[in-house]
């Protein structure tokens, strides 16, 4: 009887709650999703656009002015930053008023995975993130299993046109290029995403221009160089930049576009040659 008891209450038992999240950063927002929890998010930084859903979500600021009477406001269990982005001194004022501050560190395409485990737990929707997280992992392996040993092919990534923009060997880009068997030529530089100017890139000779910037690939300014290999192999693509700037999910089809322009430029040099 006893036994039954229990059982009875067990069945009847109310489902964990959920926790209410806010987010501090857009990819933030979308790996929050991708880990099964978009239904907790209460609140996120402007720019969070994806999914569809999140465009719905109260705004709470951005990397550099919080609403932080507004984040207090929406009661959340916790607020998740990302460590390069949200300034430490956003998080300190976040602790100061009593806030729960997750700090994900997503810098490396496994972080992704990481971060989406680590959420998962946070959340009660390990199913969902840990199912996810192995889909990523499984899909970057098969990138790198498919494209190693092959040439390398020689990589300006071009982030703006007007100043120039690059990225350099600490950033997630550059580590898709080299999945693919590309080779970044100003992997070298400092920082994440350095200024480089014309002369930089004419000297560096690339054999593909990768364009992530928004509005079409600037094919004009690089047919001026006819000695530039990238102009005289016609390799100059470009790639949606929240599809490789962003690190959620979406990395993976990211890469993949990534992978398809390298392979492009390998194939014509191939010709050519």
């Amino acid at each position: 009887m006893v036994g039954a008891c229990a059982l009875a209450l067990a069945a009847t038992a109310a489902p964990p709650v959920a926790p209410r999240i806010v987010s501090l950063a857009p990819h933030v927002t979308e790996l929050v999703y991708a880990a099964g929890a978009g239904s907790a998010l209460v609140g996120a930084s402007e720019f969070s656009d994806y999914p569809a859903g999140a465009l719905q979500l109260p705004r709470v600021g951005d990397a550099f002015r919080l609403d932080y009477e507004r984040i207090v406001s929406l009661r959340p269990d916790f607020v998740v930053a990302w460590e390069s982005g949200t300034p430490t001194a956003s998080t300190a004022r976040l602790q100061a008023l009593g806030v729960r501050v997750v700090v994900l560190r997503v810098q490396t395409l496994e972080d992704i995975s990481t971060a989406l485990v680590e959420l998962g737990r946070l959340a009660g929707t390990s199913a969902v993130a840990d199912l996810a997280a192995d889909r990523l992992r499984r899909g970057f392996a098969e990138l790198r299993q498919q494209y190693s040993g092959r040439p390398a092919v020689r990589v300006f990534v071009q982030l703006d046109d007007a100043p120039l923009f690059t990225v350099t060997g600490r950033h997630l880009i550059s580590e898709m290029v080299g999945l693919c068997g590309g080779r970044n030529v100003f992997a070298g530089l400092p920082g994440l995403a350095p200024a480089v100017d014309l002369e930089a890139v004419i000297a560096a000779d690339p054999e593909l221009i990768l364009y992530l910037g928004h509005g079409e690939a600037p094919d004009h300014r690089w047919r001026d160089w006819p000695g530039l290999s990238a102009a005289r192999l016609d390799s100059i693509r470009k790639v949606p930049p929240d599809l490789v700037s962003r690190a959620t999910p979406r990395a993976l089809e990211g890469a993949r576009e990534v992978c398809k322009a390298i392979e492009g430029a390998r194939e014509t040099r191939r010709i050519a040659h």
